[in-house]
């Protein structure tokens, strides 16, 4: 089990520490909901550093990344951040990833944490044109510093304006002291905020800059279970979860981030299937009864005949109400229709909604 630059700091915090893709990281601290309620309305911070970073250099750089993703990485600028998938060539996805832009011949990609030695080989198979591609996953850390008060909580620690910045942008400058720190206003909770990428020798001192320069806003550590509540109420695709090898992009709604404006691994495949339409769809739902839904319950109508299944659920802190993600027959995904979940052989009434969930 590997831990990051900053799985000492958690433990003496008394996080409850989880193996998770390989890594001991920390689940929760004081409590989900708690934790939750922090990003929501304060600023939490996550160690995310078992995400995976590579970095891919030369002419022909885009020229590959364009290949190996959906989306249409042209259209990025130094300093633009971009959110698509790689195409697998059966119609499903080998992982979700951003593309960061640092100059016209150079590229990070931030991979999920699971994926990284299968995504590095998928990419590594199309490099045919001498990109020169390296692996900063291990030398790298990240922290995600989410809230609505992440800006004035960061920005006695830099000269970049953080209130300036768009969201899927990033400025790469000094932070907490610290030169060449990646500062991007991305993250995965829907709750605003900055993520935080720098080289493992600098993290516990960026860590313990955040937390002091945060104090007055009321900063706390947040755990993994926090990041999973926060994702599922934007109705954030989870990598495993809610989509994989076997689902398409236009099941999982990620047909914004595949342009057939340009040819990349199975488009043509997926453009016949955008034309002829899907046979299933990722949907979120709410529970109109009592009752949790799970990961892999099935999805029935009101005659109990199996329409989908269930890909993420949770009680959501937030709104207090059980939602999910899943997939139905293409009949059952409009909004507003009935379904049921499975839960111990009991039909539990629950309602199609649009995510964000409200």
């Amino acid at each position: 089990m590997k831990n990051t630059a900053l799985s000492h700091i958690h433990s003496s915090l008394g996080a409850k520490m989880v193996p998770f893709a390989g890594y001991n990281m920390p689940v929760q601290y004081n409590g989900i909901n708690a934790e939750h309620d922090t990003v929501r309305k304060a600023v939490g911070v996550f160690d995310v550093s078992h995400m995976g970073e590579f970095i891919l250099k030369g002419e022909n750089a885009l020229d590959l990344i364009q290949r190996v993703t959906s989306n249409d990485a042209s259209k990025l600028y130094d300093g633009k951040v971009q959110y698509s998938c790689l195409p697998n060539e059966d119609g499903g996805i080998v992982d979700d990833l951003l593309v960061y832009r640092m100059d016209d011949k150079t590229y990070m990609l931030v991979v999920n944490a699971s994926n990284i030695e299968k995504d590095w080989n998928w990419i590594s198979k199309f490099n045919t044109n001498g990109v020169d591609m390296k692996d900063i996953s291990d030398r790298t850390s990240l922290l995600a510093i989410q809230g609505p008060k992440a800006a004035d909580a960061l920005q006695s620690l830099t000269d970049i304006d953080l209130g300036s910045m768009e969201y899927y942008t990033f400025n790469k400058g000094k932070f907490a002291g610290v030169d060449n720190v990646v500062v991007s206003a991305t993250g995965y909770t829907g709750a605003g905020g900055f993520e935080i990428y720098c080289d493992n020798a600098h993290a516990e001192h960026i860590w313990n800059a955040v937390f002091e320069a945060g104090e007055p806003f009321g900063i706390k550590p947040i755990g993994l279970g926090a990041r999973d509540t926060l994702r599922l109420e934007m109705g954030f695709c989870l990598y495993g979860n809610d989509i994989d090898d076997t689902t398409s992009p236009l099941e999982a709604g990620l047909g914004w981030v595949t342009k057939f404006n340009k040819e990349f691994t199975n488009s043509a495949a997926l453009q016949a299937q955008k034309t002829a339409g899907v046979a299933k769809k990722l949907v979120g739902f709410k529970m109109i009864e009592r009752g949790i839904p799970r990961h892999d319950y099935e999805i029935v109508d009101e005659e109990g005949n199996v329409i989908g299944k269930v890909t993420s659920g949770t009680q959501s802190p937030s709104l207090q109400i059980a939602i999910g993600m899943g997939y139905v027959n293409n009949a059952f995904a409009k909004e507003g229709s009935e379904i049921y979940i499975k839960i111990r052989d009991n039909k539990v009434k629950a309602e199609v909604v649009k995510p964000p969930f409200k």
